[in-house]
C-alpha cells in the first residue's frame, strides 16, 4: 500500500490508521457491525445511493453483503489523509460473487472525518474491473 500522510499531521495520521481498521474489520474480517458502531458516527451521510446513511445501516449492509460472499476482502493500493480527510483506491473484490477469479470493483473513496476521527461522510466512484482495464493488461489500474 503506498500511503501520502505528513506524519506530523496526527489528525491525518489518526484517520488514516482509522480507516485501514475500518476497512479490515468491516469487510476483510466480517466485523461490520462492531466497526461501523466504532468507526462511523450515527449522523453519517452517504453518497452513495447504493449504501445508506448512519452508522447503523451501513454496518448492516456490508454485514449482510460479507455474510453472502465468503470470500469479499478489499485491497487498499493507495491512501491519502490530510487534516480530516482521507482518500483511498481500493479494490473490492467478491462483492457480487465468489468466484476466485473475480477482478473486482476499483474504488476511490473519499471520507470527512470528525474531530474524534469517526466517519462523517463519504463519497466514492466505482468501476467494475473488467479484462479490458485489469493490471493484467498493463493499463495498471492498480
Amino acid at each position: 500500500m503506498i500511503e501520502a500522510v505528513d506524519p506530523t499531521d496526527e489528525r491525518a495520521v489518526r484517520n488514516k490508521n482509522n480507516l485501514i481498521d475500518f476497512y479490515e474489520q468491516a469487510i476483510n474480517q466480517k466485523n461490520s457491525v462492531e466497526a461501523a458502531n466504532k468507526l462511523v458516527a450515527d449522523e453519517y451521510i452517504q453518497h452513495n445511493p447504493l449504501l445508506p446513511d448512519g452508522a447503523a445501516g451501513l454496518g448492516a449492509t456490508f454485514a449482510a453483503l460479507t455474510a453472502e460472499r465468503q470470500n469479499a476482502r478489499v485491497v487498499i493500493h493507495r491512501i491519502i489523509a490530510s487534516g480530516d480527510w482521507v482518500w483511498a483506491h481500493v479494490n473490492f473484490l467478491n462483492l457480487y460473487n465468489d468466484d476466485a477469479d473475480d477482478l473486482g470493483v476499483a474504488g476511490v473513496d473519499i471520507w470527512k472525518m470528525d474531530a474524534d476521527g469517526i466517519a462523517l461522510e463519504h463519497w466514492d466512484v466505482l468501476q467494475p474491473i473488467t479484462a479490458a482495464v485489469s493490471p493484467v493488461n498493463g493499463h495498471g489500474m492498480f
